[in-house]
């Protein structure tokens, strides 16, 4: 008889209402704040991209220190409850802000919180995951997570109507949700009973460590800068529709579109990523991205624009957990934390470049130049996967 599949692990699906519930927070803001910045604010969409870029090249950089230091004392609860706490504590900030500097102070507290609990929490994920079923752990994690950045805008929406259209006043409710999201980590999270080793590691990015991550993980690193190159802030996906015509109070459909895409296919492709090899689901992956940039670049109205957000929806559901499974596969158990940081640092520098150009390209040229270069970017990235021998030796 065949032996039954393994069950996912309860804490891969705490984990996943945890993102959710912070998602909920996040999303209520991220689907208004490039308006607010631009429109409230008076600042230029350069400005905006250069803002979400740093702040995300933050969460990347504090990601080596808080997976180094997971797998230095062999617990991951601890900063993943740091780091939840501080995106918690960021989100007041955002109501009472008045300057773009504080909202910019806001933007990276929560960001760092990102970065502190992003690393461990993957590296959790892992520890109490069978191999054989860690794409549909992930998956399954990235589903949760993301039916939170689907109903955050909507609530968005909704407080949007019943607040006249006061964005300072709908920020105040994603503080609800990010209380939520701590204190199930209080209460629902625990470390795997049998974790890793303690990393002998004496600095996040010892010479000797990283030599000891295989060629495999490297290859995976370079591949994943390239293809985030292609990937900016979804800000300009909210600034692309609004451009449109799309009105300032349902601007958060924007993110409801692209998430309700993303929540129904992550959790199938997920567990199709236990079967099929990683180089073809990429391919998949960047084939939508560039699908999703030609529609965004090239077809007008608001129509064109949410047929863009969907494809860009499609691509993140590919890509996002499928990465996350990789670093997991190409790295040891004792420096597994070490990896995600390392990964997610290269990435989120890639993400401060890729935003910064793209909000250059939009002011100086136009939306349609933006989308233009991120084809530009992922046919690069195509490219590179395309020489990649899919074997376990390499990918």
């Amino acid at each position: 008889m065949n032996e039954p599949s393994p069950r996912i692990p309860r804490t891969v699906w705490v984990l996943g209402f945890v993102s959710m519930f912070m998602d909920i927070s996040s999303e209520i803001i991220h689907a208004l704040l490039p308006l607010f910045l631009t429109v409230t604010l008076g600042l230029s969409v350069a400005m905006v991209g250069l803002i979400d870029g740093v702040a995300e090249a933050t969460a990347s950089i504090t990601k080596i220190f808080s997976g180094y230091l997971s797998d230095r004392m062999g617990k991951r609860k601890p900063l993943i409850l740091i780091g939840y706490g501080l995106g918690a504590l960021s989100k007041p900030v955002f109501a009472l802000a008045g300057t773009a500097p504080i909202i910019m102070g806001a933007r990276f507290a929560d960001r760092i919180g990102k970065g502190l609990r992003g690393a461990p929490r993957d590296a959790l994920v892992a520890d109490v995951t069978r191999p054989e079923i860690r794409g549909r752990a992930f998956g399954l994690r990235q589903s949760i997570d993301t039916v939170g950045a689907f109903l955050g805008p909507l609530i968005a929406i909704a407080a949007m109507a019943a607040f006249a259209n006061d964005m300072r006043a709908v920020f105040w409710i994603a503080v609800i949700p990010a209380g939520i999201a701590v204190l199930l980590v209080l209460v629902g999270v625990q470390d795997a009973e049998h974790p890793p080793e303690k990393s002998e590691a004496r600095v996040p990015v010892r010479i000797g460590d990283l030599r000891r991550l295989p060629r495999a993980f490297w290859l995976l690193v370079g591949i994943g800068a390239v293809f985030t190159l292609a990937r900016f802030s979804e800000a300009f996906l909210i600034l692309k529709a609004n451009a449109e015509g799309l009105p300032l109070a349902l601007t958060p459909l924007v993110l409801v579109a692209m998430n309700a895409v993303y929540m129904f296919a992550a959790y199938p492709l997920g567990s199709l990523s236990d079967r099929v090899s990683a180089k073809s689901m990429l391919i998949g992956g960047l084939v939508a991205l560039i699908a999703a940039d030609l529609a965004l670049a090239l077809l007008q109205g608001v129509a064109g624009a949410f047929m863009g957000i969907a494809l860009w929806g499609v691509h993140m559901a590919v890509t996002q957990g499928l990465f996350a499974k990789l670093v997991a596969d190409r790295s040891p158990p004792e420096l597994r934390g070490s990896a995600y940081g390392v990964f997610n640092l290269v990435t989120g520098l890639s993400l401060l470049v890729a935003s910064v150009i793209a909000g250059v390209a939009w002011d100086a040229i136009g939306p349609s130049a933006t989308f233009l270069t991120g084809v530009a970017f992922a046919f690069a990235a195509l490219v590179g996967l395309s020489v990649v021998r899919p074997d376990t030796q390499q990918f």
